[in-house]
């Protein structure tokens, strides 16, 4: 019994040191797991962002210097695998060395008993055995250990995803929207993206069903805050906004947004066919209702001018398309959406002035008999709306109609004969060309 007593001291001893390295050992590695993950994040996440940008990599020839950086990312990558690889190198060397140390230190004290007469020979070849089978369960233990923890790491980003608090949500027992005419009312409100720095402060007005709104002024007054708060991107800080009588921030956000549809500055397509991009608007429609939708944005011809017409694939956000044509493909959304109230988000400023007028015209379609909110940095095309908001500094300092605030002399006023004396300087530019060209020509 005291052999055997000193062989199980072997085997507690043995398992032991087994347990307490592979804990100890993968729990330290797994810094340089992380590490290699947050590389390999760093690495795609430069990649996709020059693939996204090539044209501006293209613009400023700098198609090396974005390979060199590039290749530093990739470089510190692969830094990183190596330091994972050598460390999983290392942990499995640990294993091995305590149950090969184990099963030394049984087989020599094994032997001794055996020339003591104190054991036999077979029990020299059980010990062997029962240490090899004890090897086994060790070693899956070791593994699943391991693999669990590097699963936990690599889940990381997620679970910090999760914990991530939603900065707008439906309130508790949330009702739909229920849409009636289509009043837009702001009252009080208040709102800052940071704290210590007011966007829009003490903001009131209404917007009668049917009826067209611009909102002007200079950059950061405030213009594009009053869309994403109508549509719900944020929550106000102060006062409240209704939509026929109804605070929006105690109704559900998906029936809120069913209602809406947003004309952007800068749309942005999926790379797919046309018809799918129209259709993103209504998912369920059907062929013929993406067609009337494209004919009422005055873009059908253009789509059968294509060589595959509506299944054209318009390229990695829709850069095959032209400026125009990705606009009338945002109204043909909109208007296969059906929504009751239009948000118009600067939606021709970058265009030229024909495109721009052309594309005018298929709002005008779209907005009839909707209430439409239009943020405009152009104030010709704002001329005709029902009410105009001048805002500065994120107050509303004039409101009215076009001929009301030009006869006020006063910030619109301003704003338009600037506008107008630098679209009369470039039409004088423009037709002064013209002559000098037909000179040189003949």
């Amino acid at each position: 019994m005291f052999c055997f007593a000193w062989f199980g001291l072997i085997i507690f001893v043995c398992m032991s040191l087994y347990l307490t390295l592979t804990i100890f050992i993968t729990e330290w590695r797994t810094k340089y797991r992380r590490d290699m993950n947050t590389r390999d994040n760093e690495a795609k996440s430069r990649a996709v962002d020059s693939l996204l940008n090539f044209e501006t990599v293209k613009y400023y020839n700098a198609e090396s210097y974005e390979v060199n950086r590039f290749n530093n990312a990739i470089v510190k990558y692969q830094v990183s695998e190596w330091k994972v690889s050598a460390s999983l190198g290392l942990l499995n060397q640990t294993q091995n060395l305590v149950i090969g140390l184990g099963l030394l230190a049984g087989s020599l004290l094994c032997a001794y008993f055996v020339t003591e007469n104190k054991l036999q020979v077979g029990d020299f070849v059980l010990f062997g055995t029962y240490i090899i089978q004890l090897y086994t369960p060790l070693n899956w233990f070791g593994t699943y250990y391991r693999m669990i923890q590097n699963s936990f790491v690599d889940m990381e980003n997620m679970f910090e995803l999760f914990h991530e608090e939603q900065e707008v949500k439906d309130v508790v027992n949330a009702s739909d929207l229920r849409l009636e005419a289509g009043r837009i009312e702001f009252e009080n409100v208040h709102f800052s993206y940071i704290d210590g720095k007011e966007i829009l402060q003490d903001v009131s007005f209404s917007v009668m069903p049917g009826q067209t709104l611009a909102l002007v002024g200079p950059s950061g007054s405030g213009k594009s805050t009053i869309i994403r708060l109508l549509f719900r991107f944020y929550d106000v800080r102060g006062g409240c906004i209704r939509i026929d009588g109804q605070d929006i921030s105690q109704v559900k956000q998906a029936s809120l947004r069913a209602h809406i549809g947003v004309v952007p500055q800068d749309t942005v397509l999926f790379n797919d066919t046309i018809a799918n991009n129209i259709r993103y608007g209504r998912t369920l429609a059907t062929d013929q209702e993406v067609q009337e939708a494209a004919r009422a944005a005055d873009i059908h011809d253009r789509i059968l001018s294509f060589p595959d017409g509506y299944n054209t694939q318009v390229g990695e956000r829709g850069l095959k398309l032209s400026g125009g044509e990705k606009q009338r493909v945002a109204i043909a959304r909109t208007i296969l959406k059906g929504p009751h109230i239009i948000l118009l988000d600067e939606a021709t400023s970058a265009l030229d002035t024909e495109t721009e007028r052309n594309i005018q015209a298929s709002l005008a379609k779209v907005c009839a008999h909707r209430t439409t909110i239009v943020v405009a940095h152009r104030l010709s095309t704002v001329v005709g709306a029902d009410q105009i908001l001048v805002l500065k500094d994120g107050h509303i300092v004039e409101r009215g109609r076009h001929e009301e605030l030009l006869q006020k002399g006063g910030v619109y006023a301003g704003m338009w004969l600037q506008q107008q004396t630098r679209d009369d300087s470039e039409s004088k530019e423009h037709s002064t060309e013209k002559p000098q060209s037909s000179k040189k020509a003949s």
